[in-house]
């Protein structure tokens, strides 16, 4: 067994991601319009990053795709603010530390693109998730910020990087 490899996504990761976009959202019950398994980026996940302050990555292990996240900014807000991305992991991977390593990863290469805050939206019950975050430093929102779309999201967080 490998050592997993947090890299950038290629148009070969592109179904992949989908599938576990899609299968990490429907076990969380978050399916349909208002949420992000139904962007109409996610089939082609490699071609939406590819642009300036846009960075999205994966997770391999042995070959495989194990989880993924990325940054983009965040529509309806200012230039400084970012918005982290469709960060998902296969229950496999969860426990291992690596949604930690995903989430430092996406947090520098916003650093890197030139922002100063990360938005993120997330769901109850992503409870791991949310301690994640608390524990990396982002404040809760009472509201959205923005207008990134996801409508079914109802935990908003913010971070200053």
């Amino acid at each position: 067994m490998s050592e997993p490899l947090i890299r950038p996504i290629r148009a070969a990761d592109d179904a992949a991601v989908a599938v576990i976009i899609r299968d990490v959202m429907a076990s969380f019950g978050a399916t349909g319009p208002g949420y992000s398994s139904s962007d109409p980026e996610v089939s082609a996940m490699s071609a939406a990053y590819d642009g300036a302050r846009f960075a999205y990555f994966v997770l391999e292990e042995d070959g495989r795709v194990l989880g993924c996240g990325g940054i983009a900014p965040l529509a309806g807000a200012t230039p400084d603010v970012c918005e982290l991305r469709k960060m998902y992991l296969l229950p496999e991977a969860r426990g291992r530390g690596l949604g930690k390593r995903m989430l430092h990863h996406c947090l520098e290469a916003a650093r890197l693109c030139g922002y100063r805050h990360c938005y993120l939206e997330t769901l109850s019950g992503m409870d791991a998730a949310q301690e994640l975050y608390l524990k990396t430093g982002f404040t809760k929102l009472d509201r959205p910020l923005g207008s990134a779309g996801h409508s079914g999201c109802n935990r908003h967080y913010l971070l200053e990087l």
